[in-house]
């Protein structure tokens, strides 16, 4: 579904039937204040490019809401986890390599 932001996202879910307002985020949840999720950290949260990125079936991602230093502002915070290697991705863009390796055409060659 679109974000207010104007991204697709599959955890983003927005009922606007008969004039309601209902948005959440089925990443986040619902958590207490001041983790809470609103509609305006979708603008910067970093979901949406990873799932076009990277579309694997093994990365699981888990999400919190963070604050800043000194209070300027709250983000979306990512962790990302392979089931198949039962290994954190550092990178999830990327992916953790395992998974899907790349062919040998891209490999490096150094005979050339």
């Amino acid at each position: 579904m679109r974000t207010p932001a104007g991204f697709e996202c599959r955890f983003f879910y927005g009922d606007y039937y008969r004039g309601r307002k209902l948005e959440e985020c089925r990443l986040i949840g619902n958590t207490k204040s001041p983790h809470h999720w609103t509609s305006n950290l979708c603008k910067t949260c970093p979901v949406p490019r990873i799932l076009q990125a990277n579309a694997c079936t093994n990365m699981v991602l888990s999400a919190n809401v963070t604050g800043l230093a000194f209070g300027l502002g709250r983000r979306v915070k990512i962790r990302a986890h392979c089931t198949l290697t039962k290994a954190n991705v550092k990178q999830p863009e990327i992916g953790c390599g395992q998974c899907h390796p790349l062919p040998d055409i891209f490999a490096p060659n150094v005979h050339r």
